[in-house]
């Protein structure tokens, strides 16, 4: 019989399962709904209202706490406590009673901070967003108390150099968004709101895209005749926001009171250099000087306010100067229009006085500014046309770096919200023309037409003026259709016929006929080296440009990058008779080639050491990749690692087995599958369904494989030789299992990252299911359409398998003894990313040039936030990193060069080598 006790016992586990399994991670499509219901919700995310009390309790509004210093504000509702604790996304976030340490989220890349800045953002361009009607919710947050609570929160983290040193930039962008005594972005409330008009009311468009791309003081009385001009068709909310506009627009272009900043100033600061350099700057405003020396006597002192911050050690102070640094910016903003450049040199000047203050407001580190410095620094005399263009490539790299530098600041908050918020996609653009790298890229656009024009060459992109936003990466041509891309890479189905413009270049790049994007990644990527082995079309451009292009989304285009750097993208209907014919006589050098299979030693079905393993292997018992580690651990036997080779013949012995269900093996399989390909081909079946046939079975082959049976003696023989090798039993080890085929460095096809690399695994099974895995990699669609475009035996790829010990190490990277760039065999290129697998998969890396000089030059800084930390259990974390110090130290590169002069010369006199460089 059942009691009380148990009736209650059941009662509580049934309210515990209904009130906790809904507490789950939510996906984007749930999320998404919460979004919406809350921007119609009278209370948006909020449940109710509370006091806060300093004991941890709560109370209901109508009482009080029993200790003095609480806070009343709302509290969550269920569902975004829920995002908060299982998604880590923060929605209608309230500053007061939040610790400070939760808020800056340091363990999570300040995520916290982050979304607190992207909310603000979509609020002003979606009307309050999910404080749509919440935010005339009374009592839901004070504004005085968010003050107050920013200000102390400043206080706490100021007080700490080190994270200031490691964040500057992120530090001083949350200034201008974090609510404190003197906050103010009007520059974004303006853009902003003019977007929210151009939407509603199209005929505003040409207005808005003067606002956001050439704004300068006289917008304001563009605006109001426009108000005026269309009164009567504005509804009563578009008249109001018009107003805001107005509003925001006098306050940015009116005068600053800098005394009123210059009292405030003298009360915090000390008695020092800053403090004078200052106060003559506010009594330089008094005098008639020119809006150029204005701004540069501007620049410096915004450049001495981030190089003298931690000597001034109070931490409000700190804050006091970042608010002025600010206001700086905004003046050098809206007065470098009045900057007149009649002369090339004019332009220079001004290239390097804003390329300072951007340095100054963190867009660059320190180290990095003064690479860039030496190179920019104004002539004094007239320059060659060579070095015309070196202070050009300079000027476009501050561009680069400086919008790159926001995107690796922001891009994983953009990635998190942008699944339930497309709008989100619009942050990044938005932080970054607000900012000077706006005026900055106007005058390098104004440069590069400039020298084009000199050497007369010129770049053409469809009718988009100021193309010089466009700088050519890899040569070649194409001709296709034309898909715009701004959003995220990853679900995109590539073909190889279209043309692609992208934010940034995908790790895993399928074919296609050419490729722009707005981030390059690094040259020495798959992605990249890809793009230069197949002779891809492909060239960085700015978002400006990429933005304009979707107006051209569909379109079939030629597309061309010089060798010089210069892009052309044109309709099809407008391209000249000789561009034509490049694709009468062949689209490409569609000359396919075969996978040499007549020397494969499939006989061979032992696991082998990898000391054993030489150059001359590759192509017959294994890849290139096993058989030149060999030959480097033959030359260089205590700089490499141990290592095991699975050869091609032990692939081959499992494949031969009968596919378990069926009467045909695995091989029967695959040589069925291509010759119906083939057949199909011959009786000009449309490709779509040609590939449609191939990939389905394909996907069944990789199943197959995936669950292929291991044959026993290979196992033992595997255990054996993995204990021998690592002085260790399978399983307590870690190991890459890296993918080897004989498809892989061929004279006219690289097949670089096509297939798999199992990561640090450690356990028995993992290890054995890695093997199958990679086994099965080179039939995913992505490694079969490289194949099936370029070679003619696509059937006939045999993956080998490269085991090799995991390193946690510091950094890793890629070295190249010839310059990428420059084309000198005397050059070294190399490119490294902190953590493991660095500078290979389209990370931003730490990239140079090491010319033959002995000068390093600094081609690209590392932009990547995160990096893998390999576990000693298997598997990999994601580590945080800081850009305010080089990857490589000079020590670091010093042997690098050595190293690769020790390549050169080793492999120079060795034998058994074939390759005389570059390697």
């Amino acid at each position: 019989m059942i009691n009380a006790k148990t009736i209650l016992f059941i009662a509580s586990l049934i309210f515990i399962f209904v009130h906790i399994s809904p507490a789950q991670k939510a996906n984007d499509g749930n999320i998404r709904s919460y979004v919406e219901q809350y921007k119609t919700s009278a209370r948006g995310p909020y449940k109710d209202i509370r006091w806060f009390c300093t004991d941890g309790t709560t109370v209901p509004p109508n009482e009080r706490c029993t200790m003095p210093g609480g806070r009343q504000r709302a509290r969550y509702k269920d569902k975004v406590v829920q995002l908060a604790s299982f998604n880590k996304i923060y929605l209608g976030q309230i500053l007061s009673t939040t610790p400070y340490l939760d808020f800056f989220d340091n363990s999570n890349s300040n995520s916290r901070l982050k979304q607190y800045q992207l909310e603000k953002y979509l609020r002003i361009i979606d009307n309050g967003w999910i404080l749509r009607r919440a935010q005339f919710y009374r009592g839901a947050f004070q504004a005085e108390d968010e003050k107050e609570w920013g200000m102390k929160f400043y206080e706490w983290l100021l007080a700490q150099d080190e994270i200031i040193k490691q964040q500057f930039y992120l530090i001083r962008e949350s200034v201008k968004d974090i609510p404190h005594e003197a906050e103010s972005n009007k520059a974004q409330n303006i853009r902003s709101i003019s977007r929210i008009i151009s939407d509603a009311y199209p005929a505003f468009m040409d207005t808005r895209v003067k606002i956001h791309g050439q704004p300068d003081s006289h917008d304001v009385e563009q605006v109001k005749k426009f108000k005026e001009k269309h009164k009567k068709n504005l509804s009563v909310e578009l008249l109001a926001q018009f107003d805001e506009l107005i509003t925001d627009m006098e306050f940015v272009n009116k005068p600053v009171d800098l005394n009123i900043i210059g009292t405030r100033l003298k009360k915090l600061l000390k008695e020092s250099q800053l403090k004078s350099k200052i106060l003559d700057y506010i009594k330089l405003q008094s005098k008639v000087i020119s809006p150029q020396e204005n701004i540069t006597a501007a620049t410096n002192l915004l450049w001495l306010l981030r190089k003298e911050l931690l000597n001034e050690k109070k931490p409000i102070a700190r804050l006091a100067l970042l608010d002025f640094s600010i206001i700086l910016e905004q003046l050098i903003f809206r007065k470098i229009d009045y900057w007149e450049t009649k002369t090339i040199n004019d332009l220079l000047a001004k290239n390097y006085v804003l390329s300072k203050a951007l340095a100054a407001t963190g867009f660059f580190e320190i180290w990095e500014w003064e690479y860039i410095e030496r190179n920019i620094v104004p002539p004094t005399s007239d320059l060659t046309l060579g070095e015309l263009n070196n202070y050009l490539d300079y000027g476009k790299k501050t561009v680069e770096w400086g919008t790159a530098m926001t995107r690796a600041n922001y891009e994983d908050v953009i990635n998190l919200f942008s699944g339930f918020e497309p709008l989100s996609l619009g942050f990044i653009d938005d932080r970054i023309r607000s900012s000077l790298l706006l005026p900055l890229g106007n005058v390098v656009a104004k440069i590069n037409k400039y020298v084009l024009k000199e050497a007369s060459f010129s770049s053409y992109i469809l009718d988009i003026e100021d193309d010089g936003d466009a700088r050519g990466l890899n040569p070649g041509y194409a001709l296709g259709e034309l898909v715009v891309v701004s959003e995220t890479t990853n679900n995109i189905d590539y073909s190889s016929d279209k043309i692609y413009i992208l934010n940034r270049p995908p790790a895993d790049l399928k074919p296609v006929a050419g490729i722009a994007t707005v981030t390059e990644g690094n040259i020495v990527s798959h992605v990249q080296l890809l793009a230069r082995n197949l002779g891809i079309p492909n060239a960085v451009i700015s978002q400006r440009v990429l933005n304009q292009l979707k107006n051209y989304s569909g379109k079939i285009v030629f597309y061309a990058v010089s060798n010089r750097g210069t892009v052309i993208l044109k309709l099809e209907e407008n391209m000249s008779k000789t561009e034509k014919q490049l694709f009468e006589k062949k689209k490409r050098n569609d000359e396919k080639i075969s996978v040499p299979v007549d020397k494969l030693e499939i006989n061979q079905t032992k696991v082998v050491n990898l000391r054993s393993v030489r150059a001359t292997d590759s192509g017959k018992l294994c890849g290139p990749k096993a058989a030149n580690l060999g030959e480097l651990k033959f030359l260089f036997t205590k700089n490499v690692v141990e290592g095991i080779v699975i050869p091609f013949g032990i692939f081959n012995g499992h494949l031969n087995q009968l596919i378990p269900g069926t009467d045909k093996t695995y091989w029967q399989f695959i040589k069925t599958t291509f010759s119906k390909t083939k057949e199909m081909q011959q009786y000009n079946i449309e490709q779509k369904k040609v590939d449609e046939y191939t990939l389905k079975r394909l996907e069944e082959l990789r199943t197959h494989i995936k669950n292929i049976n291991l044959l026993p003696e290979f196992i033992s023989d595997l255990e054996t030789e993995f204990a021998k090798t690592f002085n260790s039993p399978m399983g307590e080890v870690p190991v890459f299992l890296r993918s080897d085929t004989n498809m892989e460095d061929l004279k006219d096809f690289t097949g670089a990252g096509l297939n798999l690399t199992i990561f640090n695994v450690v356990n028995r099974e993992k290890i054995l299911q890695g093997i199958r895995d990679v086994w099965a990699s080179p039939y995913t669609e992505r490694s079969y359409k490289w194949r099936q475009k370029y070679l003619l035996n696509p059937e006939n790829v045999f993956p080998s398998i490269l085991g090799i010990p995991s390193v946690n190490v510091d950094k890793s990277g890629v070295m190249i003894t010839k310059g990428i760039i420059s084309g000198s065999n005397d050059d070294i290129t190399v490119a490294f990313s902190r953590g493991a697998g660095g500078a290979v998969d389209g990370q931003l890396a730490e990239t140079y040039t090491l010319s033959k000089n002995d000068k390093n030059i600094l081609l690209f800084p590392s932009r990547e936030s995160k990096y893998n930390v390999l576990l000693e259990t298997g598997g990999s974390s994601n580590g945080i990193c800081y850009f305010n110090n080089p990857l490589l130290k000079q020590s670091d590169l010093i042997s690098l060069r050595k190293m690769a002069a020790d390549i050169v010369k080793i492999f120079g006199t060795n034998q058994s080598t074939t390759a005389n460089g570059p390697y």
